[in-house]
């Protein structure tokens, strides 16, 4: 785990498939525990960010992945006063496209469902995992604008 002075370092990837569906998982664990959202996990030390990517988007999705792009980055600040862990995540989030494996919920995760692109907002996605997605979509999909 990267922790300095309660900064936690994370990635995460928009997985995508050949058919432009994205793989979303259900968080077992906080921050946002129940919620889809994107597969990944805090960076380790001494790990480069795309080696913990490959890592934990493997160990929660079985997956093997290709490393499109940058697709952005968002913060969680972890209010203490309002009850929070007082924690300051940013999420280095990154489009990757499927390559091997079948994917299932493992790990950290309690569920691990694709959607096509257009169901996605039907679903109640924090609102960064929305923007995440939409800009890997346009940026390594081609979609929107």
């Amino acid at each position: 785990m990267n922790r300095t002075d309660g900064i936690v370092v994370g990635v995460a990837g928009v997985i995508w498939n050949d058919a432009g569906q994205v793989l979303l998982i259900r968080r077992a664990n906080p921050p946002r525990a129940g919620q889809w959202s994107l597969p990944g996990g805090k960076v380790e030390r001494g790990e480069t960010l795309h080696h913990a990517l490959l890592r934990e988007i493997r160990e929660e999705t079985g997956l093997e992945v290709e490393i499109l792009g940058l697709a952005g980055v968002a913060e969680i600040v972890d209010d203490k006063v309002a009850g929070g862990s007082g924690r300051h995540y940013v999420l280095i989030d990154y489009g990757v496209r499927a390559v091997s494996g079948v994917a299932c919920a493992a790990s950290d995760a309690t569920d691990a469902t694709w959607f096509a692109y257009a169901e996605l907002e039907a679903l109640p996605l924090w609102g960064e995992t929305r923007r995440i997605i939409a800009e890997s979509a346009r940026l390594h999909m081609g979609m929107g604008s």
